[in-house]
């Protein structure tokens, strides 16, 4: 019997320090673990796209984010694109050719740690980038729609919190990057370890803009609830798009454009 107990005893404490040692690896390589930083950035005139303008916009900490700028033509508004959390926004260069096509302008970047733009990459920083950019738009005197897809659906409704736009498009959003976390790793405390929350369900309590939410029922990557939850939250909500069998990656070919650019219309001046 004393050999039982002791044996129990000792996988009691291995169980405790292997639980203590996932917690430790998470502290110490949540952000490798959180974001995808991994590609290279490819200029318009490798991907025969005409008419932008490569920008360096200043940021905190004396560096420069790298984006892509197009001015709107027919005085329709421009569109500040956050990106998500894998390789260069130059990656999402289709987007934004239609968006021209459209006679919307466009600004899209990196933030900081992302191909394009030196820099540390932490939650702080990629919200000051965030302003950075909102403020290097307005100084242009364009008027500005927001959109914001997975990681950048939290910074774009961060940006909305703090500075005034015309409207507010989400795409396969959070209520927090810690919920989808828990929901993941429910035996974990991950709301102890991790320190890039993103907790839009905060910050859309601020947001005056219209808002679009845009999210498919079979995304594996943010389940389609946080994005109802958070349309739920919202002061000003306009439109909610479920699209049925939609994953993470396919909305745009599902037809989101179709959707977002009457909504945009609506809500231009």
């Amino acid at each position: 019997m004393k050999t039982i107990f002791a044996a129990a005893k000792w996988l009691l404490a291995l169980i405790l320090v292997l639980y203590l040692g996932v917690h430790i690896y998470m502290h110490f390589a949540q952000r490798d673990l959180q974001y995808s930083v991994a590609g290279t950035t490819r200029s318009p005139e490798e991907l025969g796209i005409s008419n932008v303008q490569v920008v360096k916009i200043p940021t905190g900490n004396g560096k420069e984010l790298h984006g892509w700028y197009a001015p709107s033509s027919a005085g329709k508004p421009t569109i500040i694109y956050f990106r998500g959390n894998t390789g260069s926004f130059t990656r999402e260069h289709e987007r934004f050719t239609q968006f021209m096509a459209d006679g919307y302008g466009f600004l899209s970047f990196d933030y900081r740690g992302f191909p394009g733009s030196p820099g540390e990459l932490n939650q702080p920083n990629v919200l000051e980038d965030a302003l950075a950019a909102f403020d290097w738009v307005s100084e242009k005197g364009d008027q500005i729609l927001l959109w914001g897809r997975s990681l950048g659906s939290g910074v774009a409704t961060y940006v909305a919190s703090e500075r005034d736009a015309l409207a507010l498009t989400l795409e396969s959003p959070y209520t927090a990057t810690v919920d989808v976390a828990k929901e993941r790793y429910p035996f974990l405390l991950v709301d102890l370890v991790m320190q890039d929350q993103y907790p839009s369900r905060e910050w859309i309590k601020n947001v005056q803009e219209p808002l679009f939410i845009g999210h498919g029922t079979a995304d594996d990557v943010i389940a389609v609830h946080f994005g109802e939850r958070l349309y739920g939250l919202a002061p000003y909500p306009q439109q909610l798009w479920i699209v049925e069998g939609g994953d993470h990656d396919s909305l745009w070919a599902d037809g989101m454009w179709e959707q977002v650019q009457p909504f945009y219309a609506q809500h231009s001046r």
